[in-house]
């Protein structure tokens, strides 16, 4: 078993349907027309127990490999639906398809404590469940109202943050369309309900700190100076700074264009700088990464410098380092060890030294060098969301931290 945690990957296709499945409602099956009309006739499926109905039903959608269905399918079709199982895993990001298959087992899990059953989506029961998420009380260790604390004092359940309720009934949702099934966020038990919890435990959002250039290389020069593993995290630093890219993007980079089939990009070295191909959240888009003012910050010659002596041409960019730091491996970087990378030198930097270390670990992540573009390149902000890659200007001013703060005195224009 592979327990690298540069390496480990969990499946997240586990909980999508069975493209065979709705290939079969398209086609003839193997059973002859006189027995599919007598299933008709007696009601068909609608002759079993409901309550076996509700337990087949509650084990969500069936995984992608279906070998019982998939005999069933005629041979000329068999080709398709391999094809298909690709593009029903790339209609959304494998993190998304995780995060959902997670969310929807915790509220089946919920269900099932609370005797309520999943299916078929019911609006009342999804507003008792995000009330108990709101309440603290949707665990399974936390469903009275309150427990008791470390020193035997009652205190109340910690409620869950508005944006993971917000999450979880976005994929409340998903999970139900992906069986045939619509729930209405709009119905009353669930909007009203939702209105309140806004109402009632909203709070700023807490962005994570964006770091500036001075602070970017002082993390660089805690990085160690002739390995491969310091080159690696220098070119994914620079680069990641510079072009405002999600931590995705940047180990989803491949050397050149059609490499990987799990690729997100590629990159192509001009004398201007870095071009930068990603296909992200809106479809494809082109960054632009030039060149530094020198050597030592220079996102293009960090990475010719980990290509050279990490003798990679081809496939993905970014790449595990093995063997004590002196073999680079084939296997893609993944995208969690930017967030790590970015947590450790910032922490070995002394960033926001005033803080407590606690404090400080949680103000990190692979999005504070998105941040820190955003808040750092003094140009108009049109070209900020291009590098970006934002639908609006409003989503962009949110990656901005500190950039326009006091810049317009309003108490003084006024005369005080």
């Amino acid at each position: 078993m592979n327990t690298d945690p540069e390496t480990r990957n969990d499946d997240p296709s586990a909980d999508l349907p069975d493209i065979v499945e709705v290939v079969m409602e398209m086609v003839p099956t193997s059973r002859s027309d006189d027995a599919t009309r007598k299933d008709q006739a007696s009601g068909g499926d609608e002759d079993r127990p409901h309550t076996q109905d509700r337990a087949d039903d509650a084990k969500g959608p069936a995984p992608l490999v279906a070998p019982d269905t998939a005999t069933a399918l005629p041979d000329h079709l068999q080709g398709l639906a391999r094809r298909a199982r690709t593009y029903v895993e790339a209609a959304s990001a494998p993190n998304t398809r995780r995060a959902y298959s997670a969310d929807w087992a915790h509220f089946t899990a919920w269900c099932g404590r609370q005797g309520l059953t999943p299916l078929p989506p019911d609006p009342q029961v999804v507003g008792l469940y995000i009330t108990a998420l709101a309440g603290g009380t949707a665990e399974a260790s936390s469903d009275r109202s309150a427990y008791r604390g470390s020193r035997g004092k009652k205190t109340g359940a910690k409620p869950h943050a508005v944006s993971t309720i917000e999450r979880r009934l976005s994929a409340l949702v998903w999970n139900y369309a992906q069986r045939g099934l619509a729930l209405d966020r709009k119905d009353r038990a669930i909007a009203t309900v939702m209105a309140g919890i806004r109402n009632r435990h909203a709070a700023p959002p807490r962005q994570k700190e964006a770091l500036g250039p001075d602070e970017l290389i002082a993390m660089l020069e805690t990085l160690e100076r002739g390995s491969l593993r310091g080159l690696r995290d220098r070119a994914m630093l620079l680069i990641g700074f510079a072009g405002g890219l999600r931590r995705s993007e940047i180990t989803g980079l491949d050397c050149g264009r059609d490499q990987t089939e799990d690729g997100r990009g590629w990159v192509e070295v001009l004398p201007g700088g870095l071009l930068v191909m990603l296909r992200g959240k809106t479809g494809w888009r082109e960054v632009e990464i030039g060149r530094g003012s020198s050597d030592a910050t220079c996102p293009v010659v960090a990475l010719e410098t980990w290509l050279k002596f990490a003798r990679i041409a081809h496939g993905p960019l970014f790449r595990r380092v093995t063997g004590q730091g002196k073999k680079v491996g084939p296997e893609r970087l993944a995208d969690r060890e930017i967030a790590r990378l970015v947590k450790r030198t910032a922490l070995a930097a002394g960033v926001r030294a005033d803080l407590p270390e606690a404090d400080r670990a949680a103000l990190f992540s692979g999005h504070s060098l998105r941040a820190g573009l955003a808040s750092s390149a003094e140009v108009e902000e049109r070209h900020v969301q291009k590098q970006l890659g934002h639908a609006s200007a409003e989503m962009t001013r949110k990656y901005q931290r500190r950039r326009d703060r006091f810049r317009i005195n309003l108490t003084k224009a006024a005369g005080l």
